[in-house]
């Protein structure tokens, strides 16, 4: 299994716990061939993901990268 972990670090672990809360839907769906793991622990969210293979691995890297930083968007705007 190929695996990326990536970690943020927000202003406060409402912030933290917004982005985390947003991904659920996308993580209950699952990108097929890939597990996904999220953590929260105070204002830092991480996600690590892992895919069979390379090309999977980069797909949903991307998608959850983007879905995260749509979150963050709407937050701004909201």
């Amino acid at each position: 299994m190929k695996t990326a972990s990536f970690i943020f670090n927000f202003d406060s672990s409402d912030e933290a716990r917004i982005v985390a809360e947003s991904l659920d839907p996308e993580i209950k769906q699952k990108i097929p061939k890939t597990k996904v793991d999220v953590n929260v622990s105070g204002n830092t969210f991480s996600i690590k993901i892992e895919a069979k293979d390379i090309s999977t691995l980069r797909a949903a890297c991307n998608s959850y990268l983007r879905w995260i930083n749509t979150a963050l968007n709407v937050k701004k705007t909201v």
